[in-house]
């Protein structure tokens, strides 16, 4: 008599959902952007991050990171210089050989009623926040348009949708990435390149977390979930998105409905 063996199923190895993608996170060694480069890390994806001068923190980050099980490494590179930028992404075409993800996250207030605001601070702001998302951006697109896969995502702002008092240098940055992310998205359609942007409003960051306790409770009681915004629930919206092959051009609210 033939005795058959029971069929057992082997478990299939999972597959982390951006195993093979390489990532690049701007301003990823600290808040939302340092969620971020985890999260992506955690999901399979190799990550570049750049950093200004928080070399600890980035370098706390890509440890974090390795930790896990993860790969990713930090590159000192100042966004508002062009030539900066280009061999920060020169390093990742040499170290991982292609960019599938570019996360425009770099950013900096520099908050002061508009009669008050000096040509310096108003400058400085466009720069980080908006003019640098060119910058970034000009080097990849063209590796994405060869390779007809892209995923692109601009962090925006509450305040780019609804103002904000003392920040017009802020809100314009913010509110152009909107324009950016919408033409961008209409031009790189056809290739397999989304571009979408988030809007987080109030998030518990080092920023936030600074200001006084009394602020902090007028804007909480402003928000109708009643607490501020995580680092992970943005993170977790930009996994989405880069998942996602039929949104583009939107602007994705996170933020516990205090603009609608």
């Amino acid at each position: 008599m033939v005795h058959l063996q029971p069929n057992v199923l082997e478990p299939a190895e999972y597959v982390k959902p951006l195993e093979g993608k390489v990532a690049v996170v701007t301003g990823g060694s600290r808040g939302i952007g340092a969620e971020i480069a985890k999260v992506l890390a955690r999901n399979g994806a190799l990550v570049a991050i750049n950093y200004q001068s928080s070399s600890g923190k980035a370098d706390d980050i890509v440890h974090e990171i390795e930790q896990e099980g993860g790969t990713a490494f930090a590159f000192k590179a100042d966004v508002m210089v062009a030539d900066n930028v280009h061999k920060f992404i020169e390093e990742v075409l040499e170290r991982y050989g292609q960019i599938d993800i570019l996360i425009n996250n770099a950013g900096i207030t520099r908050d002061k009623t508009f009669r008050k605001m000096s040509i310096e601070e108003w400058e400085e702001v466009i720069n980080v926040n908006l003019n640098s998302v060119f910058k970034t951006t000009s080097e990849v697109i063209n590796h994405m348009l060869e390779q007809k896969y892209g995923r692109i995502i601009n962090i925006s702002s509450i305040i780019g949708q609804s103002g904000g008092f003392g920040q017009t240098n802020y809100s314009a940055s913010k509110a152009g990435l909107l324009g950016f992310t919408k033409s961008l998205a209409l031009e790189t359609a056809k290739n397999g390149i989304t571009v979408n942007a988030i809007c987080p409003g109030f998030i518990e960051t080092e920023m936030v977390l600074a200001m006084p306790e009394n602020v902090k409770e007028s804007i909480i009681a402003k928000v109708p979930m009643r607490r501020l915004g995580q680092t992970d629930e943005v993170a977790d919206t930009v996994l989405f998105l880069i998942k996602s092959s039929y949104i583009t051009g939107q602007e994705i609210n996170v933020n516990g409905g205090l603009y609608m």
